[in-house]
């Protein structure tokens, strides 16, 4: 038998659906550092209006701010995220890595069973 690797992905979610995942924790990181939506939109290869309504959804769903936009003026648009958005991210990261631990773990253990049953 080939070798077995547990696999998995990590998201949160709410009645609503997906509220937090990978993509949206990079779309969160790329706003912060470019201060701009469709900057960081392009980074990822994204859609400007795919990223708004990401940004959208997450707002809902958090019943909080995580992006604040500013329109256009002197200095242009710009967007920042909150420290709200800061909190998550900085618990998905640390739940993300939790997550990678369990999947490591897990996957040395079918591997071992593997073994012990010769196949």
């Amino acid at each position: 038998m080939e070798a077995l690797e547990v696999k998995g992905s990590l998201w949160l979610e709410t009645e609503a659906g997906r509220f937090l995942g990978p993509g949206r924790v990079e779309l969160l990181q790329r706003i912060e550092q470019s201060g701009s939506i469709n900057k960081a939109a392009n980074q990822m290869g994204m859609s400007y209006k795919k990223a708004w309504e990401m940004v959208q959804s997450m707002n809902a769903q958090a019943g909080t701010p995580f992006v604040l936009t500013q329109t256009g003026g002197e200095k242009g648009g710009g967007a920042k995220i909150t420290p709200a958005a800061q909190g998550y991210i900085a618990y998905y990261t640390e739940l993300r890595h939790r997550f990678q631990e369990f999947l490591a773990h897990e996957s040395a253990k079918i591997s071992k069973i593997i073994v012990e049953q010769g196949t």
